[in-house]
């Protein structure tokens, strides 16, 4: 994996370097001093991982995360607990507490070796026919029905499938698995639940009922989906 560190810290990005150079899977590519330096280089250059400190001047590093549209895979490393839960937010690898220890280090390098593999096997999910997929699951491949599925929960690295009778969950993120079903039938409604329309009973200001559970529907996807899913449908007197 192609990585990149990002920190104001001399001292910090030599450490992580070091640790770097430890693991063969790993290539250095660039070491940045700012948010800013880091912006430009990944805008001209395809990068994997990046270690990305959070207390940094002028733009922190979640603020900085935000403004990416195409993110590599991050791992956070910073000296504070404070932004733990803010970093999951935005489907960060892991949240590394400095001084990092080495052991650390290498679990969550491991965590991000799992994921950049998957990403790399797209058959993981493969759309057999129009009506079904398979996933893979407790080290089969588990065949699901579209019509099967209510809706799908994210579970940060793992995706919850929770279909009419049963819940399937495999290794991989939400927009990965949207990518493989139909749009005509499946539609995400905020950043970690993706539902089948046709199994909505009702919608809500906030939420949208699916046999009996309550979905949240995410500020920044609910003008798009009322647009997509309901205003077609609805009957107006």
């Amino acid at each position: 994996m192609k990585c990149i560190i990002v920190d104001d810290e001399p001292l910090a990005r030599e450490g992580i370097k070091q640790y770097i150079e430890e693991v063969s899977d790993l290539s250095l590519i660039g070491s940045f001093k700012s948010a800013m330096e880091a912006g430009s280089f990944l805008q001209s250059q395809k990068v994997d991982l990046m270690f990305l400190d959070i207390q940094m001047p002028g733009i922190t590093g979640t603020e900085f995360l935000k403004t990416l549209q195409s993110k590599p895979l991050t791992i956070m490393t910073t000296a504070y607990t404070d932004y733990a839960i803010e970093s999951f937010e935005l489907d960060v690898v892991d949240y590394l507490l400095k001084p990092i220890r080495l052991a650390r280090f290498m679990k969550a390098v491991n965590k991000a070796k799992e994921l950049f593999d998957l990403y790399q096997r797209p058959h993981e999910v493969e759309e057999i026919a129009d009506d079904f997929i398979y996933v893979k699951a407790d080290r089969k491949f588990v065949k699901i029905f579209y019509q099967e599925i209510n809706y799908i929960k994210g579970l940060k690295d793992y995706v919850s499938i929770h279909a009419a009778d049963r819940k399937i969950i495999t290794a991989m993120n939400v927009k990965t698995i949207l990518s493989h079903l139909p749009k005509k039938i499946f539609y995400r409604v905020n950043k970690s639940y993706i539902i089948n329309i046709d199994k909505i009973d009702t919608v809500e200001t906030d939420f949208v009922n699916i046999v009996g559970e309550e979905i949240p529907i995410g500020h920044t996807y609910k003008e798009a989906f009322l647009k997509d899913v309901i205003k077609g449908k609805l009957i107006k007197r």
